[in-house]
């Protein structure tokens, strides 16, 4: 078997054993968590490799304007060497982890061995399903091709719908669900029904897009069940004035081709999105240790594997508890956070021979998007709803997008589309069209119903560029 084993570019020389930089951290997984990690290490002397199955990093919290024509996938989405590039002690490697031996201290990619000093998971998570046989019909939103996919199963209904004389089948073809209460959700309801009433209003001439009909379904009694009990009926109040129609408390109990079943009721449409349950990836059976029922990792207070050699997991993956004793949610701010923790951590213990000080969480607060000049922001006691919160959330996403030339894009792309209510990224594609096909008559998507192997999977398409 090969061996992937290397010292980075640029090296003049072998390093001598017991140096620093013979000291080789390997970090699988190049999402928020892995990324502020090796972003952290790239000024220390410590040897790094990152490992993604994509090339580029993805930022997941913007997929749902990908999937609903606001912006294109190129907008949200860097290439990870671009981001790395100027630290010459990190070396990137695009492959997929295949399987793991923590007493060797190896990690296999595509059959080929590296070996590793301390290793950092941050995999991520994907959608999960309670009845994997709903997956073909209903997609998550978690990658672009995940995004790209719904995006032209929603532009293609309209389409469908253009041509369909029969009532019924048109009325079905206009419906979407939603399912799941959460921020992605609850804005994946606004954005659709923004598309349907202002972006695509005046396009058709045998069908009225404004009296396509959204479904936000959720089974808990209320959406946002995170944030205050008053912003959330705010959310809800801005969704109904949109024309999004919300049924709480009603858990889904069928998912096929012609509709969901919700409540006892059965709903046609043409359009469903699972986004009511995540699933890590399988990092857990790599290691050979116990996993939760979403398939986290149980963390020491460092983030390292409690029985493991210098192993860390991080992210989504991590099953991490706040100081509340309550698992930590799995949000970007937490990924980015713990990233930045252990970028700080490790070369302390390695270099320094420091105990650090236990990993704690700083909630910076929850922020979801209802509409056009409607959102909450919910930070310990202080609340904001509407425009003022809008612009909030507006700025506070800007600012985490990596690198001046994506936050410029879409700055003016969101300024376009607010001056203009048009969305600039209605494309249906070929290849998404033809994968879909497939997928129908494989049984659904190839990472339906599996965890994604890598948030990694926050990295997105081409070698270079995503489409």
């Amino acid at each position: 078997m090969g061996s992937l084993d290397q010292q980075p570019a640029g090296s003049a020389t072998r390093m001598e054993a017991g140096s620093a930089m013979s000291h080789h951290v390997v970090i699988v997984g190049a999402g928020f968590a892995g990324l502020s990690l090796a972003q952290s290490l790239g000024s220390t002397p410590l040897r790094v490799t990152v490992i993604d199955r994509r090339s580029y990093h993805l930022f997941q919290p913007l997929l749902y304007q990908v999937a609903t024509a606001v912006l294109s996938p190129g907008e949200i989405a860097q290439p990870i060497r671009r981001i790395l590039g100027r630290h010459k002690n990190i070396t990137v490697l695009l492959g997929e982890v295949d399987h793991i031996n923590p007493e060797r201290k190896e990690v296999y990619i595509n059959g080929e061995a590296l070996t590793y000093d301390t290793l950092v998971l941050a995999t991520g998570a994907t959608h999960g399903f309670g009845h994997s046989e709903w997956a073909r019909f209903a997609p998550g939103l978690k990658t672009l091709e995940d995004a790209r996919r719904i995006r032209a199963q929603i532009l293609m209904a309209f389409e469908k719908a253009e041509m369909e004389r029969d009532p019924s089948e048109r009325e079905r073809l206009m419906t979407f669900a939603i399912i799941g209460g959460g921020p992605t959700e609850v804005e994946m309801a606004g954005a659709i029904a923004e598309l349907a009433r202002q972006a695509l209003a005046r396009d058709f001439h045998y069908i009225d897009p404004t009296k396509a009909r959204i479904l936000l379904i959720e089974a808990a009694p209320r959406i946002l069940g995170p944030f205050p009990e008053d912003l959330s009926a705010y959310a809800e109040q801005e969704l109904k004035r949109l024309g999004v129609t919300l049924l709480t408390g009603k858990p889904v109990e069928d998912v096929n081709e012609r509709g969901v079943g919700v409540g006892g009721e059965f709903i046609p449409c043409s359009t469903v999105v699972w986004a009511a349950e995540v699933a890590a990836s399988p990092a857990g059976q790599w290691l050979q240790v116990g996993s939760d029922r979403a398939g986290r990792v149980a963390v020491a207070p460092g983030l390292s594997v409690p029985g493991l050699d210098s192993v860390y997991v991080l992210g989504d993956l991590a099953l991490a508890l706040g100081e509340d004793g309550k698992p930590l949610p799995g949000l970007a701010q937490v990924a980015h956070q713990q990233g930045r923790y252990l970028g700080k951590a490790l070369p302390a213990r390695i270099l320094r021979n420091e105990t650090p000080p236990p990993f704690r969480f700083h909630n910076r607060g929850n922020l979801a998007v209802v509409g056009r000049n409607s959102a909450v922001v919910h930070w310990d006691s202080f609340k904001l709803q509407g425009f003022i919160a809008w612009l909030v959330w507006g700025i506070a996403h800007v600012y985490l997008l990596v690198g001046f030339h994506n936050r410029f894009l879409v700055t003016m792309r969101w300024l376009w589309t607010y001056l203009t209510f048009q969305r600039g990224s209605r494309l249906i594609t070929e290849d998404v069209i033809r994968t879909q096909a497939t997928d129908a008559e494989r049984g659904g998507p190839e990472a339906a119903g599996a965890p994604d192997p890598s948030q990694t999977s926050n990295l997105r398409k081409t070698a270079d560029q995503p489409t």
